[in-house]
């Protein structure tokens, strides 16, 4: 069990750990050759290059710049809400209120945890009357566990889990009431969108002498006849998309053996076909991708034939469209058959939201598929059992050191005692974690969710019941095993539960080290950014051609709520646990709370690049949980009182978790539609404003292509790509030169400029030609297979 000294020793470590990582990132922000590192999103979204800076060359030669390294703290705090949610959208702007909501929350408890329970605590003296039996530590003295059993002074405890639960709720009720009138508000000013006339169509029935766009446009138009305007079939291209890949990665390789030639033309690029380059025939590394290439453009044009003609191709998916806001609420939130199973509707994703090959998953099997991940979850939770029993033995070698005396030798060196059980630890469980969130991601898309938001959604649920069954009540159990073997072993099993009792509270040294490492040293290394800082530098010197290449390299990707949330909603579940039982748990707490929103808020405004806007759709999860971790303090709360034999003051917390049942049921009616539901007061509204404001609007042509698949546009691509294709090489050889790039790349600008908007008159031109009509007949899609040309608004 880590001691007070060992706490030292791991708070030392993670802070000094933390400030080297600060400063290294304020040395490395402002060096040109990180810029696009540390500033991606402002390079994506074109609102800073090089020029801008005022800074030539690698290094940063500029010394005023050094002593302004701290610049970076009011640059992120610069921005108010408002601006925010402009610049990085109401999903990034509602994340960081999660972290200002854990401060408001328990800053109040702590002062009053301190103030009031800590002094109750120290004056129990409990384990110093039972040292011999129970292994315990300076720090555990402050906790509930120093209280005398039966003692009067549980009354205390009990009123103030009463006092912090109805802080939690009231502050809880007043952030829900503000991010649902935040997501109305969003919604109410958001410009003209696709999704907002488009309703995703599942488990069309197959009509035999009907193709399934036939079927959709029957079906619709007997039933919406008022504001039906069309939908957009959804096609089976994952091969084809997979083709593409592999393609692009052959390409990167010619590309890369071409520039190599370019600068040693006197020696042609050869290598080995067979396992890394190390057996197999020797080939001439151009001709050889260049053959590769061309015998995939073949297969590629076979397929891309047959998508366009197999009507087997066509998925029972389809977006439909209407010519109103209140027409596409009306069908996405009714019920379309008298058959539940058919024709079921939902909002439509925003375009760049959909995960198109989850689209081409049969509706029937997507049941079985859930099925079978539940419990490839269930058996993954209790796989992790293992590493995390590994992890509590090195945070517990007291308990250790009595049943195997031969290790204590080794084990009592004093540097090694304090870095085994203050440091390791924490560490080891983080690097267990490392890998998971990539594995619940992959499950979750294997279960079948049509959108990038409700994928990270449902990976953050896993990953949620991932860390409280293994994190927190895997590294209790385990813990308190490993502490009180002894006990286990000798006492009778009457005493069992009073061991276990007295020793729950024991585990907060151990959560304290994990919090240095998560919370502390771990947010100071997701500003530094170690692991994208080399991933960009490696591509930028053998991958990066074109300046398409080097933003490829620069993309950031988002936030990633999936882990980010799980993880934050551990530290909402320690910091209400350990409140009442041991409050010294709490400064940790808030240290993390306040530096990961400093943190964050400057990676957002700087660094995520926003893939999806789903206006805040994640915040009844992050209520729930919250709730789900004032129901767990409060139940472990009464098993701690009921084995100290306070027996007057454990039934009066009955009460606690029926009042907070009640509240979330209410918070629930009260707030959750906003996020369920879109008014038809508010649909119909918007729509009248708009045929106020823009009476000439054709809705047919701006919805025309707005759910093409991306195979389609591919096809579009390739058609076009002579006239809009425009590269500028990069020579490694001439990088230290960075004024030449510079204006490559300000010219390269200029011209995609203008040839994106001579592209966009060309479409606005085409399109604004066109009926609105599908033709899917068998000899049109015959016809428009020969044409190479995409089934769509034509």
């Amino acid at each position: 069990m880590a001691t007070l000294e060992d706490l030292g020793v791991s708070a030392f470590i993670n802070i000094v750990g933390a400030f080297v990582f600060l400063l290294l990132f304020a040395f490395l922000r402002i060096q040109p050759i990180n810029d696009r590192v540390y500033f991606p999103k402002l390079y994506l979204a074109r609102k800073r290059t090089h020029d801008q800076r005022g800074v030539r060359g690698v290094i940063n030669l500029n010394l005023c710049t050094y002593l302004r390294f701290l610049s970076w703290v009011p640059g992120a705090l610069r921005m108010n809400q408002t601006e925010l949610i402009h610049h990085a959208g109401l999903d990034s702007a509602v994340y960081l209120r999660i972290y200002t909501l854990g401060l408001k929350i328990f800053l109040p408890i702590m002062v009053v945890a301190l103030l009031v329970l800590i002094p109750v605590n120290v004056a129990g003296g409990t384990l110093l009357n039972i040292r011999k039996e129970v292994v315990f530590s300076d720090i555990d003295k402050l906790s509930i566990s120093n209280v005398s059993p039966g003692s009067n002074r549980f009354f205390i405890h009990l009123l103030m889990a009463y006092v912090f639960t109805f802080w939690t709720c009231f502050m809880l009720y007043k952030e829900y009431s503000n991010v649902a009138f935040m997501r109305l508000h969003f919604l109410a000013s958001q410009k003209r969108c696709a999704d907002q006339f488009t309703v995703i169509v599942r488990n069309i029935p197959r009509v035999s002498s009907h193709s399934t766009s036939e079927t959709v446009d029957e079906f619709f138009r007997r039933n919406h006849p008022d504001h039906y305007l069309g939908q957009q079939a959804v096609y089976n291209a994952n091969r084809y998309a997979k083709l593409v890949k592999r393609k692009e990665r052959l390409q990167n390789w010619l590309d890369y053996y071409q520039l190599k030639f370019e600068r040693h033309p006197e020696k042609r690029p050869t290598g080995r076909t067979g396992c890394f380059g190390f057996c197999g025939r020797k080939v001439d590394q151009i001709d050889y991708y260049r053959a590769r290439i061309s015998e995939l453009d073949k297969r590629m044009a076979s397929e891309r034939q047959r998508v366009l003609n197999d009507p087997k191709a066509v998925m029972p998916v389809s977006f439909v469209t209407f010519d109103s806001r209140w027409g596409a609420a009306v069908c996405a939130q009714t019920q379309q058959s008298k058959n539940p199973t058919q024709w079921l509707t939902d909002w439509a994703p925003e375009p760049r939201d959909v995960y198109w090959q989850n689209l081409a998953i049969p509706f029937f099997s997507l049941s079985i598929r859930k099925f079978l991940i539940s419990i490839a979850v269930f058996a993954l939770v209790f796989f992790y059992m293992i590493p995390i029993a590994f992890v509590q033995s090195l945070a517990n070698l007291e308990g250790i050191e009595k049943v195997a005396p031969f290790v204590r030798p080794v084990i009592e060196v004093k540097v090694v005692k304090s870095f085994l059980q203050g440091f390791l630890p924490g560490l080891t469980l983080k690097l267990f974690l490392y890998i998971l969130p990539t594995v619940l991601m992959i499950m979750s898309k294997v279960e079948g969710y049509v959108s990038l938001s409700s994928l990270e959604r449902r990976t953050a649920s896993k990953y949620y019941y991932f860390m409280l069954v293994n994190v927190f009540l895997g590294s209790i159990i385990a813990g308190t095993a490993f502490e009180q073997l002894y006990s286990f072993f000798h006492d009778p099993p009457s005493q069992i539960p009073r061991t276990i009792g007295v020793a729950v509270p024991m585990k907060a040294t151990f959560f304290m080290t994990y919090i240095m490492v998560d919370g502390w040293a771990g947010i100071a290394n997701e500003i530094l950014r170690v692991k994208p800082l080399i991933i960009y530098h490696l591509k930028n010197m053998f991958i990066v051609k074109t300046e398409r290449d080097r933003e490829r390299a620069m993309d950031p990707g988002s936030i990633g709520l999936g882990e980010n949330l799980p993880s934050l909603q551990l530290y909402f579940l320690l910091g209400l646990v350990y409140a009442v039982v041991t409050p010294i748990l709490l400064p940790f707490i808030i240290v993390f709370f306040a530096f990961a929103f400093l943190v964050y808020r400057h990676q957002i405004i700087n660094v995520y690049n926003q893939e999806y806007e789903s206006a805040a759709a994640f915040w009844p999860q992050v209520h729930s949980r919250i709730i789900a971790s004032l129901l767990i303090s409060q139940v472990t709360l009464f098993g701690l009182l009921s084995t100290m034999k306070a027996a007057y003051s454990t039934p009066l917390l009955i009460f606690l978790p029926l009042l907070t049942i009640w509240f979330h049921k209410y918070c629930k009616s009260r707030f959750e539609p906003a996020f369920r539901k879109y008014p038809l007061e508010e649909a119909m509204e918007k729509d009248r404003l708009e045929h106020a404001s823009e009476p000439s609007l054709n809705l047919k042509t701006y919805l025309a292509n707005a759910y093409l698949h991306p195979i389609f546009h591919m096809f579009e691509q390739e058609d076009q790509k002579e006239e809009t294709t425009v590269e500028v090489r990069i020579d490694k050889a001439q990088q230290q030169q960075q004024h030449h790039v510079r204006s490559s790349h300000s010219q390269y600008h200029e011209e995609e400029s203008s040839i994106t908007e001579t592209h966009y008159n060309h479409q606005e031109e085409r399109t604004s030609q066109v009926q609105y009509q599908y033709h899917y007949q068998h000899h049109h899609e015959e016809n428009m297979g020969s044409q190479q040309s995409p089934p769509h608004f034509v």
